[in-house]
């Protein structure tokens, strides 16, 4: 981090910086407080990809104010390392332990987001094969999930027709504004219990229900409720999470973000029962 730069655009010496821990990329993370007594947090790119995903992060953040979000106090981009500066959340409380009200509280804060008019620019997820075509690509190549031992070959061959014709690509149509990351630490709640949500790189345009679906797993890993209990009727939304887990808990680790997979199985442990029982499907 750049503590002169980051001096230069808030106003202000860096007195005292200290590293914030969570996430499941390499991406730096501080907590910074200034000269003026004031606190921010510091987010900065380490690699093409994490880079990327900041400069996507600022533009939603530029174009889309809404209580949900953070405050953007800054921003540079520069020798391959971008630099998003936001208010500090860190005084916020982040779960766990979850409560019905913290439930409730996330849930109504995705509804202010699927009403939120999105920027222009965003992309459809319908367009975009990175969420929907998870059975198709357990279909293509079914190694990687049978590795796992989650499944047995003969059961998947009985289930794979009918959890591909639930969770197919007209699942993902809509147009409401998706956060598609929802999960304990990308959120937190103000005094007032209303709830922020913050990493804002992969959001799209979408069912709004696959929000709502995509944070349900974790919930339930958390202590929280069962998907079905907050999401019921959605065959077509679980069968899309559970296959989107399905396509990638079995692959190889990634160097930069090793947790990930081992996560992405224990949330398929949730998803696929789920989406089994929505669709009458024994359990494997």
């Amino acid at each position: 981090m750049n503590e002169a730069r980051v001096a230069e655009i808030l106003g202000s010496p860096v007195v005292d910086r200290r590293p914030v821990g969570g996430g499941y990329t390499p991406a730096e993370r501080w907590v910074v407080r200034l000269a003026n007594e004031r606190s921010a947090f510091v987010k900065v790119g380490v690699n093409e990809l994490t880079a990327e995903w900041l400069r996507v992060e600022y533009r939603m953040y530029s174009d889309l104010r809404a209580p949900f979000m953070a405050e953007l106090l800054g921003w540079a981009d520069e020798d391959g390392a971008p630099m998003l500066i936001l208010e500090d959340l860190s005084t916020c409380t982040w779960p766990p332990p979850w409560t019905d009200g913290r439930v409730a509280s996330v849930l109504a804060s995705l509804a202010q987001v699927a009403a939120t008019p999105p920027p222009a620019w965003l992309p459809r997820a319908s367009d975009d094969p990175w969420i929907g075509e998870g059975w198709s690509q357990v279909a293509e190549d079914p190694a990687p999930l049978l590795s796992t031992g989650i499944v047995s070959a003969d059961w998947l061959e009985q289930a794979l027709p009918m959890l591909m014709a639930a969770g197919g690509p007209s699942v993902l149509d809509g147009a409401a504004l998706c956060h598609f990351d929802v999960r304990s630490d990308n959120l937190c709640f103000r005094a007032d219990g209303s709830a922020v949500l913050v990493d804002w790189n992969f959001a799209e345009l979408s069912n709004a229900r696959l929000d709502i679906a995509f944070w349900l797993p974790s919930l339930l890993l958390e202590g929280g409720p069962s998907p079905e209990s907050v999401l019921p009727d959605a065959a077509p939304e679980a069968a899309v999470v559970a296959g989107f887990f399905a396509s990638r808990c079995g692959l190889p680790v990634i160097p930069d973000a090793p947790a990930v997979r081992d996560f992405q199985r224990r949330q398929l442990q949730v998803a696929l029962p789920w989406a089994c029982g929505e669709l009458g499907i024994p359990e494997p």
